[in-house]
């Protein structure tokens, strides 16, 4: 499954300053409410037979140049990492996501109207997926929703869609 920079601890500095107050990039500064947090989210093809939840947790990092977030599926069954960051070459937001499946992407990122838009081109998809487009939507109540499309064997799929959910107690899990 590919995960989308769907996707939001702050590390603890030695100055021991709030997360509210710790510098980060400029361009990254629309993320600031998800530094910090840990989400819960339940895929919309999760059933009681067959959960689908993935946990992911959003830090600030590289003295906020850029922007963490590390997820995991089913406590470690598939779990990735992404590093989101403003490339100065492109003049855009971008990012790279590395997943225990062994493939990584790189995306391209935009910000409108509450919603974070990705294109992620893939590299050794064992599923024959070679592109990704998908969207974030931060809600009203503070949940996100994301969905996801696939570029596999040359035709666009309907891919993963899931709900988020703060959470105090979740936890990122790798084997």
């Amino acid at each position: 499954m590919i995960q989308l920079l769907t996707i939001f601890t702050l590390f603890v500095s030695t100055s021991i300053m709030a997360a509210d107050s710790l510098p980060l990039h400029p361009e990254l500064e629309p993320f600031r409410d998800f530094i910090g947090k840990t989400y819960r989210g339940e895929f919309a093809n999760s059933t009681a037979e067959k959960p689908v939840i993935d946990i992911a947790k959003w830090e600030r990092h590289l003295n906020g140049n850029a922007i963490r977030v590390t997820h995991s599926i089913n406590n470690g069954e598939y779990g990735g990492e992404s590093i989101i960051f403003f490339d100065q070459k492109k003049g855009q937001l971008s990012g790279y996501y590395f997943t225990t499946a062994g493939f990584f992407t790189v995306a391209e990122i935009t910000l409108e109207a509450g919603k974070m838009i990705s294109r992620e081109l893939v590299t050794g998809n064992e599923n024959n997926i070679t592109e990704v487009r998908a969207t974030a939507t931060l809600n009203d109540d503070g949940s996100m929703t994301t969905k996801a499309e696939y570029l596999q064997n040359g035709k666009w799929v309907p891919g993963h869609s899931a709900v988020y959910h703060p959470s105090t107690t979740a936890k990122v899990i790798f084997k």
